[in-house]
């Protein structure tokens, strides 16, 4: 896409430092002794850094950028060094892009003979790869957005009635892990050919029976429109549920408040921009848990 982002003159950037603090997406980084542009995915091209350079390195432009190819950022960034690459992966990393990531990790190990620095000394593991995968970049493992996906026994649940009416046992509906936008994988596995549920942080807490009535044999990601950073990722990784994953149809599940209405603005230009067409179901909840709206789009 062309959009507006900064670019650094190495030849001016005096390595002082003042343009890091006045980054807000801690964009910026100081590496051997240069102000580097660690990711484009994180520079929103506002030039909050501009007025701080005092050797005037710094200027916004318009140009091809592709903040979503992270393969087209990592083979950029090889040509700046071992120590760009390492902090261009722990940027991923602490801004939970897991997707870019693993991308940018197949990218260096896909690649590594024609890398004039050894990538295994950035990764965790063996350099025997079939008893090593998968690999992350050393001390940044994250159990958390670790990949999993639930089975469930769909008979053995059903014979199991009597006695979770008993116990007043709820049995979970969730088929994956993890299920936050940021940290979901659209290539992974429980994705594939599915239906999905895009909801609203807030959803699961207002509907009772959000598990039986929206969730049972579907896949999820969740999203807040108003609190979270990186919208344009969001529609990125819905385009690529569309495209690549060839998701059956996706289910919008927010709030009766104003500012949940964006998750839906998503899905729709991501439908829009995707190779496909999908339905797209919009139920709004109102705060006191009851269902206010639902239709197809």
């Amino acid at each position: 896409m062309v959009r507006e982002i900064i670019r650094i003159d190495e030849d001016k950037c005096s390595g002082c430092g003042v343009c890091i603090p006045a980054c807000p997406e801690g964009a910026l980084q100081i590496i051997d002794d240069k102000a580097r542009l660690v990711s484009d995915l994180m520079c929103d091209g506002l030039g909050a850094c501009l007025g701080e350079c005092p050797e005037g390195a710094i200027e916004v432009e318009k140009r091809e950028a592709e903040p979503y190819d992270e393969k087209a950022v990592i083979k950029e960034m090889v040509n700046k060094g071992k120590n760009t690459v390492a902090a261009h992966l722990k940027h991923l990393q602490d801004h939970g892009e897991f997707t870019f990531l693993n991308q940018a990790v197949e990218f260096l190990k896909a690649n590594r003979e024609k890398i004039d620095f050894d990538v295994y000394d950035l990764l965790d593991g063996e350099k025997d790869e079939q008893e090593a995968e998968p690999f992350l970049p050393k001390g940044m493992g994250c159990p958390g957005a670790a990949m999993r996906e639930f089975n469930i026994d769909m008979d053995a649940l059903e014979e199991d009635d009597d006695r979770k009416e008993k116990e007043k046992e709820i049995p979970s509906q969730l088929r994956q892990w993890p299920v936050q936008m940021h940290l979901i994988n659209p290539a992974a596995g429980y994705y594939q050919n599915s239906d999905v549920v895009l909801a609203a942080d807030c959803v699961a807490f207002a509907v009772g029976d959000f598990h039986n009535k929206y969730l049972k044999g579907k896949s999820i990601a969740i999203a807040c429109p108003k609190l979270d950073q990186g919208k344009e990722i969001y529609i990125q990784k819905l385009i690529q549920l569309i495209d690549e994953s060839n998701i059956k149809s996706l289910d919008v599940v927010v709030m009766e408040v104003p500012c949940c209405s964006g998750l839906l603005q998503m899905a729709k230009i991501a439908r829009q921009n995707a190779s496909r067409e999908i339905p797209i179901k919009h139920a709004v909840i109102g705060v006191d848990g009851r269902i206010v709206a639902e239709n197809v789009l």
